[in-house]
């Protein structure tokens, strides 16, 4: 067995005690199929496993992945480590407090840009209420929005022939919106109606989820790097693994690349075609702008509730107090953070828009190199 199949195996292996670990998985039938057939393997027999896995490898991206991997099976194992640890393992990023004196300044700055003169919470609620765009409705908008960034995107990168993502709504997730890669250059994309999407958050959704983001990625580097190389560990996707910092990252990053104002102005025609509000869309990036800033008031509520014990009733408090965001959303921040799959992935929206965009630098040949090779987190870091 090679050392990818090997990975592929340890992967599936983890999985079986996770729903939702394996993200995606198109590599070889046989495999999935022995692992599935078999009893779990027990997680300290994992945690062994990709100790010698990884122990076997030399330093690069692929050791990096199994790493991720042996820090999950010795959380699984019921391994006492720090929330800091367990994220630095899994992801190469170790998280840190955002002091509540950027959030501070936010809200100033939202406070200047929010019409009205009420609450300041009141306020950011009525213009996104003023934006809402219903459930079903915004499926539709979004398909209509994938025509426009997939031919910006194909100006950025030539996609592979076949490729292919359809929109679909569902409810009662922990998270906003997500891009299940089938394989095959295939996307089944779904958004949690449960939550509230604004006609001004569905360009960045589906650039994130689509063009050039989650499945822009996984097409390309199946067609580039699996078919045309054979790197077998591209055909699974792990929650817990590095390579969750590099894809959201792209996914944060992607819209800014390819859409100009001219783009933009397109966008802004189809979604209020379908009847969706847009009242001052320079105005509504100016506010987005500064509400993409409190990304990581959910870290801050992760680290509170793991290291410092605070209860999950006052980190939904501080969550609802700098979010500007309702109960309801507070709580589902809270859940998110807390859910044994996702409790230690919320570092890689904030962390992968960082360093991505400190990567990319306005420069679209290396947002090109970020959609098409193996690039490892450590070198983001490295390069800021």
């Amino acid at each position: 067995m090679t050392a990818a199949e090997s990975y592929l195996q340890l992967g599936l292996r983890l999985g079986r005690h996770v729903d939702g670990l394996v993200d995606s998985y198109y590599g070889p039938a046989e495999l999935k199929e022995q692992v599935d057939a078999e009893e779990p393997v027990a997680p300290a027999q994992l945690v062994e496993d990709a100790a010698a896995l990884r122990d076997s490898l030399d330093d690069g991206y692929l050791r990096d992945l199994v790493h991720g991997c042996w820090t999950y099976a010795r959380v699984l194992a019921g391994e006492q480590m720090s929330y800091s640890d367990e994220v630095e393992g899994s992801y190469g990023v170790r998280p840190e407090r955002t002091p509540d004196s950027v959030f501070e300044d936010v809200h100033a700055e939202l406070d200047a840009l929010l019409p009205g003169d009420g609450p300041l919470d009141e306020r950011r609620r009525a213009w996104r209420d003023r934006h809402l765009c219903p459930g079903d409705r915004a499926v539709a908008v979004l398909d209509d929005l994938l025509p426009l960034l997939r031919a910006r995107t194909h100006d950025l990168v030539a996609l592979p022939d076949g490729e292919r993502a359809a929109f679909e709504p569902v409810t009662d997730e922990p998270w906003w919106a997500f891009n299940y890669y089938l394989g095959n250059l295939s996307s089944r994309v779904v958004l949690n109606t449960d939550l509230p999407t604004t006609g001004l958050d569905l360009i960045h959704l589906a650039s994130h989820e689509v063009y050039p983001g989650h499945h822009t990625e996984g097409a390309l580097k199946e067609q580039l790097l699996v078919r045309d190389h054979g790197c077998l560990e591209e055909t699974i996707a792990l929650v817990p693994t590095p390579v969750a910092v590099l894809s959201e990252g792209i996914a944060e990053v992607g819209a800014d690349v390819i859409l100009d104002e001219s783009s933009r102005e397109e966008a802004y025609a189809i979604i209020r075609r379908h009847g969706v509000e847009l009242a001052d869309p320079v105005l509504g990036a100016k506010i987005s702008e500064q509400i993409d800033r409190l990304g990581t008031v959910g870290l801050n509520a992760a680290l509170m509730i793991f290291e410092d014990g605070v209860s999950h009733e006052a980190a939904q408090e501080y969550v609802q107090h700098w979010t500007l965001n309702t109960p309801e959303q507070a709580a589902q921040t809270i859940r998110f953070v807390t859910d044994p799959t996702w409790r230690a992935y919320t570092i890689t929206y904030s962390a992968g828009r960082e360093l991505c965009n400190a990567y990319v630098g306005g420069d679209p040949a290396r947002f090109r190199r970020l959609l098409t090779e193996q690039v490892r987190v450590s070198e983001l870091i490295s390069s800021r």
